[in-house]
């Protein structure tokens, strides 16, 4: 039987570039007792463990708390890729996640974009209040608790950091977060806890630190359990080539044990492949780090732990593919695997986008951002633009959802041939790294498109006009007429039916001209002469008669319904008297 116990904790960085990831996470790093001393904190592949002794040494307020959580795992991948890219049973990977916020520029695209995403994963985070050391005025004590740095600031200072602090409170209920700073919290279950801290003087860092092994500890018990001696399990976070290696992973194991000449089973991008782990890495420590070979080689790793594996034909692997070391029912474990992969959840209407993305989680939260702007998608998948992918797209029949949305995803070479050549009928490629700027890009395209269309299609539309034939002004009398007439209301234009108010027909205007030139459409109060085909004056027409442009019943329709607010006042005046006079022969003309 297997020994369970409880694991470290995943943790994830989070926030808009510049914002200080890295260095949050250099400075935990850095923040260790000399290398080989209890409690030293150590580096992994893709991770940092911190031992709940070091945080223990960091922070005087844990010395003598109960605490059962071995330390925090930190992904050392810092943003939204890592985050995304590491899943597990159906789900986000990490435990816990912090979404790192300047505290001088405060929210950013990016930081929306993290929130969203740990909203659908439902990880619950806390906000580090990043860079004090930038405040203009700060008084710097070196690795303190954030309290006792606050309380050496002057009034300026304070109260720059309280504003700054209660727009972050804002902005976080506007999207729907409680939020405070932590010594504050009462109940972190239900209150986001933001911890205002300098990575560059460590400053705040021991209270982040204690903030979530808290959270860890309080909220986390069962899902932190783990079976020690049992088959490893874990996710890919990087497949990439190491000199001497070969093709490698980088993985996060989150469960059991993963020793050398292990089988494991990974996802490629068409099915699942098995191999037999040949080594397990991990990196020397810092002071070693310049020697030839970068890496320990280790028997086996525990649970939570990053490790570099090198096996044979891992070339196929796909980043976020699950592995699992092969014990009992081979057939269960890959069906498990396919099942994990293909587990996107994604609602897909049958009118919608193409959308691609890097991993399955930033697919998922692309297509609910899209979901919450009523968005609708109608394939989505993890990879680059395939040509099969313009396909698709180009046989949507809603020519505003003829686009493909890439989200972090390349084009393949041959699509990116197709785009350079161009064409009419190529869909429209959207790309971009964050998801908000992705999809207001595409939403400033499709409301210009459909203005286009809007604009195109009421250009086809025959604008309500009246006119009447001015004395003295008859200039031929058929073959076309040609007569002088002052427009009396509405937009005349040429090519348009004539009727006189009678409902007779009259013939059709074929040109107009004013001053001696020839135009397509003159507005109300102007005089023009026009030509009309199939009227002799004296018969069809007549000086001083008035006479309507004629509208089509469907084009009636159109402009009672949608047009009105965009027509003249005078337009709709005759368009009323011409709809009048129609429906005196029959009532349900127009209706």
């Amino acid at each position: 039987m297997a020994q369970g116990g409880i694991r470290t904790p995943i943790v994830c960085v989070l926030g808009h570039v510049d914002h200080g990831k890295t260095s949050l996470l250099d400075r935990i790093r850095g923040s260790s007792v000399v290398s080989g001393e209890a409690g030293a904190i150590t580096q992994h592949i893709a991770a940092t463990l911190v031992p709940i002794e070091a945080i223990r040494g960091m922070s005087a307020g844990m010395q003598n708390v109960a605490v059962q959580v071995p330390g925090l795992l930190f992904i050392d991948t810092p943003g939204h890729h890592a985050f995304t890219t590491l899943r597990a049973r159906g789900g986000a990977l990490a435990d816990m996640a912090i979404v790192v916020i300047d505290v001088n520029e405060g929210f950013q695209p990016q930081t929306l974009e993290a929130i969203s995403i740990l909203r659908n994963c439902r990880t619950p985070f806390v906000v580090a209040l990043t860079k004090l050391d930038r405040v203009h005025g700060w008084r710097a004590t070196p690795d303190a608790p954030f309290l006792t740095s606050f309380a050496k600031q002057n009034e300026r200072v304070t109260e720059f950091l309280e504003t700054r602090h209660y727009e972050i409170v804002g902005k976080l209920s506007e999207i729907g977060f409680n939020s405070e700073r932590f010594d504050r919290v009462s109940d972190f279950a239900r209150t986001i806890a933001i911890v205002p801290l300098s990575a560059h003087t460590g400053e705040g860092i021991a209270d982040l630190l204690l903030v979530m092994v808290g959270l860890a500890q309080r909220y986390m018990g069962d899902a932190l359990s783990v079976r020690v001696l049992g088959p490893g399990q874990g996710t890919v976070l990087e497949v990439k080539e190491e000199r001497g290696l070969g093709m490698t992973l980088d993985v996060i194991l989150f469960d059991g044990t993963l020793r050398v000449g292990d089988q494991v089973m990974l996802a490629t991008d068409d099915g699942v492949v098995q191999s037999k782990v040949k080594s397990l890495l991990k990196p020397r420590p810092m002071k070693e780090i310049l020697t030839e070979d970068r890496f320990d080689r280790v028997r086996s790793v525990v649970a939570a732990s990053g490790v570099k594996v090198a096996a044979p034909g891992l070339e196929r692997v796909i980043a976020g593919s699950p592995l699992r070391v092969v014990h009992g029912d081979r057939d269960a474990i890959e069906r498990e695997i396919l099942e994990e992969v293909s587990k996107i959840n994604v609602t897909l209407s049958d009118e919608g986008l193409v959308i691609k993305a890097d991993t399955i989680g930033a697919l998922e939260a692309l297509s609910k951002e899209l979901e919450a702007r009523e968005i609708g998608v109608m394939r989505a998948a993890v990879g680059p633009v395939s040509r099969h992918d313009l396909v698709e797209a180009q046989t949507i029949k809603a020519p505003l959802y003829r686009a493909v949305l890439a989200f972090n995803a390349p084009l393949l070479p041959d699509v990116q041939a197709i785009v350079r050549d161009g064409g009419p009928d190529l869909p429209r490629i959207f790309q971009a790294k964050v998801i908000y700027q992705l999809i207001d890009e595409f939403v400033e395209w499709r409301d210009a498109e459909q203005q286009r269309m809007e604009q195109q299609r009421f250009e086809r539309i025959i604008l309500p006009a009246k006119l009447r034939v001015l004395p003295g002004c008859v200039f031929r009398q058929s073959n076309p007429a040609v007569v002088g007439v002052r427009v009396l209301g509405g937009t005349l234009r040429t090519d348009v039916g004539l009727l006189r108010t009678d409902g007779r027909k009259v013939g059709h205007l074929k040109t107009i001209q004013s001053s001696g030139q020839y135009v397509h459409e003159v507005e109300a109060g102007a005089e023009v002469a026009i030509a009309i085909e199939g009227a002799t004056v004296g018969r069809q027409l007549d000086v001083e008669d008035e006479v309507y442009v004629d509208l089509p019943e469907r084009h009636v329709k159109v402009l009672e319904r949608e047009m009105l607010p965009h027509i003249s006042a005078t337009a709709r005046e005759v368009l009323e008297e011409y709809t009048a006079m129609r429906r005196r022969g029959d009532p349900f003309w127009g209706k």
